[in-house]
């Protein structure tokens, strides 16, 4: 069902394909009109960038997963060094159904890096910089969190990417952004704790999540139940994980929503008490749906 092939056909022609289908907008109305004309390529480039960059080692089979970056600049500076904020959102079709699912939605709220117009964009795992970096970060987060929704772990390989970026990151002269800090998101606490095996009952029951997303058109019970053992499996975590960490976070801001949504009619309201201890900033989504 997942989108990964690992057998290379021998005696043909193989068409590599890209994994991303990324829409970009750009917000420049924080910047000088002499800022602006040196960036009048720069969504061009970034959005080409995420298009046309192959991230995984394999072939992609499938639609290509639909993501996007709302960039807003916040300076720039003659030296063409610039800092932005980024909301990357991604999703998913459901299976048996014309509906999608919210996969991410990250505001990332520190990016610096350097770009100048005409500036060529290239690949490099090996080195770090601040501006591909940034997005091949994000390309291997959102295709990991992909490929997890469909198969027990199954982003390992590309969260272990994007930690290998942070670790280099975090080293250089721009890491802002990059270092995890007591309060507020970055990217190293994401990766870190999608790997710590701390969050490994998490990441089985995000599985199953999916899992109950995706059966829902044919069988609400069993789907219905399958979100709710994510629910009880994160509540039963609760003496080993900070409910307001980077990861959990993040799962909640994309999905909220769509479990009040999917759980509307499920009899035994008290899930939704869990819900509020687990979720602290959706409570009121939760009381809404328990008709407080």
């Amino acid at each position: 069902m997942k989108k990964i092939l690992l057998l290379v056909v021998l005696l043909s022609t193989i068409s590599f394909s890209q994994e991303l289908n990324c829409t970009v907008t750009v917000n420049m109305d924080n910047l000088t009109n002499a800022s602006r004309d040196l960036l009048s390529d720069f969504k061009r480039a970034i959005s080409d960038y995420m298009n046309k960059t192959r991230f995984t080692s394999e072939d992609w089979e499938g639609d290509k997963i639909t993501c996007s970056l709302n960039i807003l600049f916040l300076t720039g500076t003659t030296d063409f060094n610039y800092t932005a904020q980024v909301v990357v959102t991604s999703q998913r079709p459901v299976y048996n159904s014309e509906k999608n699912t919210l996969m991410l939605s990250i505001n990332d709220p520190t990016w610096a890096f350097i770009y100048q117009k005409g500036q060529s964009l290239f690949s490099n795992q090996n080195t770090f910089d601040p501006l591909t970096g940034f997005l091949d970060y994000y390309a291997n987060v959102i295709i990991g969190f992909d490929v997890e929704s469909d198969e027990e772990f199954g982003g390992t390989p590309f969260f272990n990417k994007a930690l290998n970026i942070v670790n280099m990151a975090t080293s250089s002269t721009f890491s802002k952004g990059w270092i995890r800090t007591g309060g507020g998101y970055n990217r190293q606490a994401l990766v870190e704790d999608l790997l710590s095996d701390k969050y490994r009952p998490f990441r089985q029951a995000f599985f199953q999540y999916y899992y109950g997303i995706d059966i829902f058109p044919i069988n609400k019970k069993i789907g219905q139940q399958k979100i709710v053992y994510l629910i009880n499996t994160i509540y039963s975590m609760r003496d080993k994980i900070d409910f307001l960490s980077i990861l959990i976070k993040t799962f909640f801001d994309a999905r909220s929503g769509e479990i009040v949504q999917y759980l509307s009619d499920y009899p035994d309201k008290s899930i939704f008490t869990i819900l509020k201890k687990i979720d602290p900033p959706h409570t009121a989504k939760y009381d809404a749906a328990m008709g407080f």
